[in-house]
Order: structure tokens, then C-alpha cells, then sequence
């Protein structure tokens, strides 16, 4: 029996959640045991919004502990990465993507058409901030920090003090809380994260064989979509806290598979959005969301990026 490969994690139940299903995957596709190893990162330290703690915070701690060879591989929500490759590690698997939509929980179970003016919404994206202002509700918005229970608390505990949360439907779903979903936004009037809803499965470039094995999650088609949407990411030199939204999905085409990108970025007041998209083949993914970004630019998107401040 080989030893076990060593997964590392972050210690919030969602992290654990989406670790133990790829290891559970990769032990059924392959017979290789896997053992979580817990991992603390400074963004579980702090209580500092996302926006202020920077790209990358929820990472940095993992990619340090396989680069000294503390674990083998590491899984990570593909959103919280910095969208820089890393030298010396690989992504050697995309898992199939979970529905990258944002969902509400509400007081009462109410849509957020149901929501009386003046509700309080808490979310802790700017983008998502950004496109409830732009929706002209008159509903208050509210950076939160937390984990999805803890932010679920906010509404359905018992101390609750707000009339709902904007969450992604993805991390509600991994610990399963689905039936607490009031609503799952429209990606017309709430486009999530580039790369929402799927996971990143790293490991060391020079470990050849672990990842060949790795490689056995991939997923090509959720691969592809989340590649558009970091390339229109990167592009923009936005980090993943700006009011920076995409959506690729894959349709049939009359010459094989197609990408559908849609891309916007809003101002933080909502006042101002830019929305576009572009099409192409799986294969040109990464070409596909440089030129929605390129787009984007030419419409005066630098002028939105540049108002995050």
C-alpha cells in the first residue's frame, strides 16, 4: 500500500469540505490514500475585509508549505488565486465546476425583489457590492467578514442583525446548505467572480508523477471557462477584490464547442458599468478573455478599476 499523499487545507469547514471530496475523488479514480493536513494562513488570522488584506491571502501559507515539501498538493478555491503563474508550481487539475452563480439568504425567504427598501444586505465583495447598488433598490449594503456560517448566522441565528447575505452558490452547496437559498441570482444582474465555483489543484511542477495522477480531476470544459475568465482578469491587472465580474460558459456550436464570455466591471457606486462579451473555441480560451479585457479597456474600463480606492 503506498503512503498516504499528504492534501494540505485550510482549517474553515468549506476548505475542509472541498478537500476531502478531491480526496475522496482521487483515492476512488486512482486507489491512493489521502490524509488532510491543516494549514493557518493569514487570511484566517485576520478580521481585516478581503479588499485591504490583498490578493493571494488565503494561499500564500499553502503554496510555502509544498514548496518545503510539507504537503503534496494543495486545493484551492481558483478565485482567491493571484493570477500570476508561480514558479515552481502547477495546476494539474480543474475539477468539474460547481454553478459559479451567487445566491441570497434571506429573513423570511425572501427573494431580493421581496426585500423591503432600506433591508440590509451583507456581502464581503466589492463586485458584488458594486452590482446590488447598480440594481437601484435602495437597499443597504454591508462588507462582512467571516465563514458561511458564520455569515448565515447573521440572518437565520439567533442574533441575527441583518435582512440578508450575498454568498457564492458554490461554497453553500459543499457544506451542504442549499435549502437555506432564497434565491440564486440571475449572472444578468449578478455576475459572479472570475472563476467562481471552481477549484484549483496544485502540486509541484518537477513532481512528475503526482502530476500525472492529479490529472485524472480534470475537468476540460470547466478549465477552459475558468481560464477565459482569469485571462480577462489578468489582463485588467485587477486583483481578485476589484469590481471585476466574468461568466464563460461552453455551449455546442455548428463547428464543435463554443465559449460564451461575458465580462463587466462596475464602479464601486454602482453608478457606472461596463458589460460585454466574446465568443470562441475552448482551445483559444485563454486568447478569448484577453481581448474581452482589451474590450473592456477601450470602453473605459481602466477609469472603473481605478476608482476602487
Amino acid at each position: 500500500m503506498s503512503a498516504p499523499l499528504r492534501l494540505g487545507t485550510r482549517g474553515s469547514a468549506l476548505a475542509i469540505a472541498q478537500s476531502q471530496q478531491t480526496a475522496d475523488a482521487l483515492t476512488a479514480a486512482t486507489g491512493r490514500p489521502v490524509e488532510l493536513v491543516r494549514i493557518v494562513t493569514t487570511g484566517d488570522r485576520s478580521s481585516a475585509p478581503v479588499a485591504q488584506l490583498g490578493v493571494g491571502v488565503f494561499v500564500s501559507a499553502l503554496r510555502d508549505a509544498l514548496i518545503a515539501g510539507e504537503i503534496d498538493f494543495a486545493v484551492h478555491s481558483y478565485k482567491d488565486l493571484p493570477t500570476g503563474a508561480h514558479p515552481g508550481l502547477h495546476i494539474a487539475a480543474v475539477p468539474s465546476r460547481e454553478d459559479p452563480r451567487d445566491v441570497l439568504i434571506a429573513q423570511g425567504n425572501r427573494t431580493l425583489a421581496e426585500l423591503p427598501p432600506g433591508s440590509v444586505i451583507g456581502t464581503g465583495a466589492v463586485r458584488r457590492i458594486a452590482q446590488l447598488r447598480a440594481l437601484g433598490l435602495e437597499l443597504q449594503v454591508t462588507p462582512i467578514r467571516g465563514n458561511i456560517d458564520s455569515r448565515i448566522a447573521r440572518v437565520h441565528g439567533p442574533e441575527a442583525d441583518l435582512d440578508a447575505v450575498v454568498l457564492a452558490r458554490a461554497g453553500v452547496a459543499r457544506i451542504g446548505r442549499v435549502a437555506e437559498i432564497a434565491e440564486t441570482l440571475d449572472p444578468m444582474l449578478m455576475l459572479p467572480a472570475p472563476a467562481q465555483g471552481a477549484l484549483a489543484v496544485e502540486c509541484r511542477a518537477d513532481d512528475a508523477d503526482l502530476v500525472e495522477l492529479l490529472a485524472t480531476l480534470d475537468h476540460a470544459p470547466s478549465r477552459a471557462a475558468v481560464t477565459a475568465e482569469r485571462a480577462m482578469l489578468a489582463t485588467l491587472e485587477a486583483g481578485c477584490s476589484a469590481p471585476v465580474a466574468a461568466h464563460a460558459e461552453l455551449a455546442e456550436g455548428e463547428d464543435g464547442d463554443e465559449i460564451y464570455l461575458r465580462g463587466a466591471v462596475i464602479s464601486p457606486d454602482g453608478v457606472r458599468a461596463i458589460r460585454l462579451s466574446r465568443t470562441g473555441t475552448p482551445a483559444d480560451a485563454a486568447e478569448i478573455g484577453k481581448a474581452l479585457a482589451a474590450d473592456l479597456l477601450d470602453a473605459g474600463a481602466d477609469t472603473l478599476i481605478g476608482s476602487t480606492e
